[in-house]
């Protein structure tokens, strides 16, 4: 073969194998929407109302959701439990084959549990779901198959049948999957709004991501605190006010009373705008030169409103005080990048 035909031969061969690649990819898509679609014309048929009663099941569940699965469908039921709890309702995963070796004593009979296997015939979820039933545990299946023995076990069975897998040989669970871990989504949706679950709920359980840090983290969290918070009477000249904000590095400064009251504040922009005037500092007292109305923030007010507030504004740096005007803290945009708030 030459080299030239070697050429033309490979480059039509990875065509070839690029337009299998991108149909296959498109067919799987499809037929997993269609299963998704499927489920949901299924519910909405759905005469028992069992996707009802599940959620009322675990509404009135006064313990943990216990959420078991072999194979694929255990990596689905470890998605789905995490999924619950972190929208307010506790819950596990407890591989069935560990559960039937000692494991099964973290369940208790205020607990309801949640048996995933398409089959509806897992061997591993067969050999502890009589257990749970005895221990007075409820119990939820999610399977394919309405009369199998998983379904007939369960308080509720939800159907996760699909008319076929998205694998080629209809074999690898796909489309499968794909529905039951819609369906683990849907009862996670319905569940937190059901118990009310609210954002500063969910920012609570996710104190390391973005909206924990927005929804939890206090002025008083980021704001710079006692020596680190540029402060001057009124009655110093303007040199010695200008050392101040130089030596806190805020670009700006407090004018306070003797009982730490503010009284005003002076900035890196008046500065400026004085330099424009050609004012004679030495002859300038910081109380003729101060804004007497400055920007102030609560210390328990959440640091997204000192964000909003210095947007609004225009401004890079915000007085913190009591209720009472007394000066507690000083916030700069920098120490909110810091916190990650911005």
């Amino acid at each position: 073969m030459s080299v030239t035909h070697e050429k033309r031969f490979s480059q039509q061969f990875d065509n070839s194998v690029a337009s299998r690649a991108l149909q296959l990819a498109r067919d799987t898509l499809q037929i997993e929407a269609d299963a998704i679609l499927a489920l949901k014309a299924r519910l909405s048929a759905d005469t028992h109302n069992e996707f009802a009663r599940a959620t009322a099941l675990l509404l009135s569940c006064s313990g943990r959701v216990v959420v078991s699965g072999m194979g694929k469908s255990g990596h689905i039921a470890r998605k789905i439990a995490a999924t619950l709890a972190s929208t307010g309702t506790p819950a596990m995963f407890v591989h069935p084959g560990e559960a039937a070796h000692g494991d099964l004593g973290m369940v208790t009979k205020a607990d309801a549990m949640i048996a995933i296997s398409y089959s509806g015939e897992s061997d591993e979820l067969l050999a502890i779901t009589p257990v749970i039933k005895r221990l007075g545990a409820k119990l939820i299946s999610m399977t394919g198959n309405p009369e199998s023995s998983l379904a007939r076990l369960a308080d509720v069975h939800l159907n996760i049948a699909v008319e076929k897998e998205a694998c080629p040989l209809n074999l690898a669970p796909t489309a499968s999957t794909t529905v039951t871990l819609a369906l683990g989504d849907a009862l996670a949706v319905a569940m937190l709004d059901a118990r009310g679950f609210r954002e500063e709920d969910f920012a609570r359980s996710h104190p390391g991501g973005s909206l924990g840090r927005k929804l939890l983290t206090h002025v008083r969290d980021v704001m710079r605190t006692d020596q680190l918070i540029p402060a001057v009477k009124p009655d110093v000249m303007l040199p010695e006010a200008l050392l101040e904000v130089t030596r806190k590095g805020m670009a700006m400064t407090a004018i306070v009373n003797d009982d730490y009251h503010v009284l005003g504040i002076f900035t890196d922009g008046d500065l400026r705008r004085l330099i424009e005037q050609g004012r004679d500092f030495s002859k300038t007292l910081i109380r003729d030169v101060m804004h007497t109305k400055p920007r102030v923030l609560g210390p328990e007010q959440l640091a997204v409103d000192a964000v909003e507030l210095m947007e609004q504004h225009r401004i890079n740096q915000v007085l913190v005080c009591e209720a009472n005007g007394k000066l507690v803290g000083a916030l700069h945009i920098h120490d909110l990048t810091r916190a990650k708030v911005i």
